[in-house]
């Protein structure tokens, strides 16, 4: 069974959460603090966690951190939610490798809605050896790993999506809008610039899209095939 990690501190959201969460087909799993979630997830990591932003002691930034630091847990989809949902703490939350973002209140028809198409996403189906392949970036899709000449990278569930979508779509000029509802899979309420956050941690990762991966102004990107 799918297991989900919610990490949130407040008991009457947690409880709703984990009720539509199990109605879903899902085994939520309840921590109301970052350091005992965190600790868990190493010992034996979820299919998907929601964390919580406003956490006592350690909180949801770093526990985000924490997750993409670690090789055992850096693929893990991250839905952040929180009641602060300025454009600020939504841009820093996708910095530190979250795949979501949901300001409460939020409805759970929604949240569960995401997940569904965060958990469908971050598990690709494949055909054996299937592979990508731009240049010096290899793309395995059995085995989700990635590679530049040789080198392993590591990339969040939401990158190695977008990676792949841009891979298979070279050439095209590709529109934030279409890559939002391609790559995310819903209408983000967010806004746009989630793309572009992702977008610049792809190439901080993989340098060669700093030229490969062109800026079309005030429209999206295309992956330059020359």
């Amino acid at each position: 069974m799918t297991r989900i990690f919610v990490v949130e501190d407040d008991r009457d959201i947690a409880s709703l959460v984990s009720l539509y969460l199990t109605k879903s087909g899902w085994q939520p799993e309840i921590f109301d603090s970052g350091t005992e979630a965190l600790a868990a997830i190493k010992q034996t990591p979820p299919d998907l966690v929601i964390l919580d932003l406003m956490l006592p002691g350690m909180d949801g930034l770093a526990v985000c951190l924490a997750l993409r630091s670690d090789s055992a847990t850096a693929r893990i989809p991250v839905i952040m939610v929180t009641a602060r949902g300025d454009e600020t703490d939504r841009i820093v939350g996708l910095e530190l490798g979250a795949d979501d973002y949901l300001p409460k209140p939020f409805s759970p028809n929604e949240l569960v809605a995401r997940v569904k198409a965060l958990l469908r996403r971050a598990q690709p189906a494949a055909l054996p050896d299937e592979m990508r392949r731009f240049r010096s970036i290899t793309m395995d899709l059995t085995r989700h790993t990635v590679s530049d000449a040789g080198a392993d990278i590591k990339l969040t569930a939401k990158e190695f999506l977008l990676l792949q979508y841009l891979l298979e779509h070279r050439g095209r000029v590709l529109s934030r809008d279409l890559l939002l509802g391609d790559v995310w899979g819903y209408r983000y309420t967010g806004g746009t610039r989630t793309v572009d956050v992702h977008i610049r941690r792809l190439r901080e990762k993989l340098p060669l899209l700093v030229d490969a991966l062109v800026t079309v102004k005030q429209f999206g990107y295309k992956l330059d095939e020359q």
